[in-house]
């Protein structure tokens, strides 16, 4: 009864005019990014966080959301009809989707793709209902030294999921941490790191880190190596599976949504990894192996289910300890932590109507991108047509204005123009910038939290280690850094990296 009355709340909130229309507007820009190759939900979440200021919290949650689940529809079109990936979880759908669109399946490919993601997304949400009860228990018990210990788990879990060096995801903390520090401590009043320069007193914004790293610096890469879209034309065919596909179509469906539902939830999971382990599972099962590659629907049906289904349950660590699996949800979680939130078990306790609306807000999404994809699919591909030189000075202007808008600061805008230099400058030695994000958001509330505890524990360190919660998660950031740095596993982790 509570899950229903919940479930109540949460579509009460979902269900308003406005939250419906941000809804639109989210799955609508998801798919737009998802088509167009180079520009993905992390550049344009990070770009679109200056607007959010303006919006309730659970607004904001949900048109963000909308914009990741929407790309991974989106994505898929492009991959099945041009033989572009548009997001990087629809590379494998590439190999069988276009080969049926040059057979004449196109609108099969699409129709399958697209029940496939519903589908999917929907038992994912489900599995995210499952866990809010036990974890709002849980949530009752956490104090200042579980939440410190929280965040260290987290911190560590970045470290799995940042492809390259270990060692250079554990320097990319530390900058986290360095950055986070920065402006007036507000218990002693002193500066830290500010240079005498005023600007810098109230801190780094989260929006101009994060626009600039993710959003800026990835422009500069795509203008820098360009894309070719050379359009291939092939008609779309009838949109409904014939019954022979509909057959094959259904079991990979369930697999890819098992498989993605699981994956999602691991650091370093969500939608990428969760599609390619799709496609091996339902290669090696497949009686006859040979037809993937060349149009095999369960190519094209379990992967789209399985990407769809981790970006859904990729929601369910950061919604219920603040904790991302991928760089995405740890831009939520700054987005959070801008509307004054602080992530993790206690959102469930003191924000009913954020969480469940957000959770409502994802099965009308899913049912809104069934509804309107299949029809715009034309308008999509039109879209590509569009020069990158055009539409990337659009959104540099945009993104500008946005950055400027939250405090009327130029240098805020410098600042931005200054970290877009820098996530460049990553991309080009290979080095993830999602652990410093996540160091710089998790940062000060590390300290915040480590102060707390030590004031309530008298100053005894020992009270992160006598409280079992604590000791679990302490033990458990332990377990995995040793892990993560043993020469059998990282050479696993370096070569699943490469594979995805």
């Amino acid at each position: 009864m509570d899950i229903l009355s919940n479930l109540a709340i949460g579509f009460g909130e979902a269900l308003s005019l406005t939250n419906l229309a941000f809804c639109l507007i989210g799955v609508l820009v998801g798919t737009l990014v998802g088509v167009l190759p180079g520009l993905g939900p992390l550049a344009t979440v990070a770009m679109l966080l200056p607007i959010t200021f303006t919006m309730s919290p659970v607004t904001a949650l949900i048109m963000l959301s909308g914009i990741y689940y929407g790309a991974q529809y989106g994505g898929s079109t492009t991959a099945i009809l041009v033989n572009l990936p548009g997001e990087a979880s629809s590379v494998v759908t590439c190999i069988d989707g276009h080969q049926m669109a040059r057979r004449g399946r196109a609108g099969a490919a699409l129709a399958v793709a697209a029940v496939g993601s519903f589908f999917a997304g929907t038992i994912a949400t489900v599995l995210i209902v499952g866990v809010a009860e036990p974890m709002t228990e849980l949530a009752l018990r956490f104090g200042p030294a579980e939440y410190f210990s929280l965040m260290v788990f987290g911190l560590i879990g970045a470290v799995v999921l940042a492809s390259g060096s270990v060692v250079n995801a554990l320097a990319m903390i530390v900058v986290g941490l360095l950055l986070g520090m920065v402006g007036i401590d507000v218990n002693s009043g002193a500066q830290r790191y500010t240079f005498g320069n005023p600007n810098l007193a109230e801190g780094i914004n989260f929006v101009t880190i994060a626009l600039g790293l993710f959003g800026i610096g990835d422009i500069i890469h795509n203008l820098e190596r360009g894309t070719d879209r050379s359009l291939v034309t092939s008609k779309l065919g009838s949109l409904w599976p014939d019954r022979d596909e509909m057959r094959r179509a259904v079991k990979p469906i369930l697999r890819g949504t098992a498989i993605g539902s699981v994956l999602g939830v691991l650091p370093g999971g969500g939608a990428v990894l969760s599609a390619f382990a799709a496609y091996t599972v339902e290669k090696k099962l497949a009686a006859d192996p040979s037809r993937f590659g060349k149009g095999a629907i369960e190519g094209v049906a379990g992967p789209e289910a399985a990407n769809n289904a981790g970006a859904q349950t990729s929601f369910i660590p950061m919604l219920t300890l603040g904790i991302p699996s991928n760089a995405l949800m740890a831009l939520m979680i700054g987005a959070l932590v801008m509307h004054g939130i602080q992530p993790g078990p206690q959102v469930l306790v003191s924000q009913p109507s954020l969480f469940w609306g957000l959770i409502a807000s994802m099965w009308i999404g899913n049912l809104m991108l069934l509804v309107i994809n299949l029809p715009l699919i034309g308008m999509w591909v039109a879209l590509l047509r569009v020069p990158y030189r055009l539409l990337y000075t659009a959104i540099l202007v945009f993104s500008a204005i946005g950055v400027y808008s939250i405090n009327n600061s130029v240098f805020d805008v410098f600042l931005t123009a200054g970290f877009g230099l820098v996530g460049y400058f990553f991309i080009k030695v290979g080095a993830e910038p999602a652990p410093l994000l996540l160091g710089f958001v998790l940062g000060p509330m590390m300290e915040e939290n480590l102060r707390r505890a030590m004031r309530i524990s008298g100053g005894d360190a020992m009270t992160f280690v006598e409280r079992p919660i604590s000791l679990g998660l302490l033990a458990a950031s332990a377990v995995l850094l040793v892990l993560v740095l043993l020469p059998k596993l990282r050479r696993v982790r370096t070569e699943a990296f490469r594979e995805t």
